[in-house]
């Protein structure tokens, strides 16, 4: 018999062989893992660059957000991994110190979120422990569908966004469920409930965007209520 090994990929090579315009991809154990992703997830997600965009525009921030920020990872045992969050936002500074480069931001970015998925373990551990590593100052877990167990979701389950902030190397978390407002360390002013992040994913929020807290130099317009 004979067996067949297959070579498994560097984190340069992922890179150099990435698949361009079809969709997004990480590297995972040596290999390049294609991201699928429902249209509710892509709805909740789009939500969110729209929310941190307006943020960082209506308060002069010195970042930039996006869908496609890939950045390499580490794991426990010393494994290379390549992650590309559903939402990204980076220090505008580091993007913009090459604007020619195709490849991966090698420096931490500041937050990461990830829209949960059936395989919600990759959100609630391997990418915890690799982006505390990495050292990210802010990840949010949004688990729109209370896909995770019990221990993180309590019983009944409840959809939750946990906030992780990066406190001297160690991940503290806050839990934010129903109408209370997510606090971010990132973006201190944002005004942004779960229920509105959770009614994106249906898009009922169409074309609406989170209020800002009260800033007297401008108007905002203010979103209905979307969920009772």
């Amino acid at each position: 018999m004979t067996t067949t090994t297959i070579k498994k990929l560097t984190f340069e090579e992922f890179l150099a062989q990435y698949p361009e315009g079809s969709g997004r991809y990480e590297f995972v154990n040596g290999e390049i893992v294609k991201v699928e992703a429902t249209r509710a997830h892509k709805n909740i997600a789009r939500f969110l660059v729209f929310a941190f965009n307006d943020e960082i525009r209506r308060m002069g921030l010195d970042y930039i957000v996006d869908k496609d920020i890939i950045f390499r990872t580490v794991t426990a045992s010393g494994e290379e991994r390549g992650r590309n969050p559903d939402v990204g936002v980076v220090s505008a500074f580091l993007w913009n110190s090459n604007v020619l480069a195709y490849g991966a931001v090698t420096e931490p970015i500041q937050l990461a979120v990830e829209v949960t998925s059936t395989n919600w373990d990759d959100d609630y551990l391997d990418k915890l422990d690799e982006y505390q590593r990495l050292g990210i100052p802010e990840y949010w877990i949004v688990d729109y569908l209370a896909i995770a167990s019990r221990s993180y979701l309590g019983n009944p389950k409840i959809p939750s966004v946990f906030v992780h902030q990066l406190v001297e190397g160690r991940y503290t978390t806050q839990r934010f469920t129903g109408a209370s407002h997510i606090i971010s360390p990132t973006f201190s002013q944002l005004n942004l409930t779960v229920e509105q992040v959770f009614a994106a994913q249906y898009n009922l929020n169409s074309g609406c965007r989170p209020q800002a807290k009260l800033d007297k130099r401008r108007t905002h317009h203010t979103c209905p209520d979307i969920i009772k």
